[in-house]
């Protein structure tokens, strides 16, 4: 029988070089709204914009991740499920008549 394996967890340099991208991105997009040569409601709208794509992104990524972690129980389950049957199956058993 084989065990399936969860996957592997994100390391720490991986976990870092997301948390840095992200960082310099977003402060790349805040430098280039306030030096930008345009009035400020046209940067207070394009930094609501920016704020409202950020927070999004995260809910997006949240439900995402939420989905494959339901998935993951489902298969579990069902793997649980027919694992138990193979272990009780008996192919020497005479059938019931």
């Amino acid at each position: 029988m084989t065990k399936t394996s969860a996957a592997s967890p994100a390391t720490v340099a991986f976990f870092v070089q997301a948390a840095l991208s992200f960082g310099l991105a977003l402060v790349a997009v805040v430098v280039g709204i306030w030096y930008l040569p345009v009035d400020g409601w046209v940067r207070g709208f394009l930094a609501l914009g920016m704020l409202f794509l950020t927070t999004s992104a995260f809910t997006l990524a949240k439900c995402i991740r939420d989905r494959q972690d339901e998935n993951s129980v489902v298969s579990r389950v069902d793997q649980a499920r027919v694992d138990k049957l193979l272990s009780e199956h008996d192919p020497f058993k005479a059938p019931a008549l």
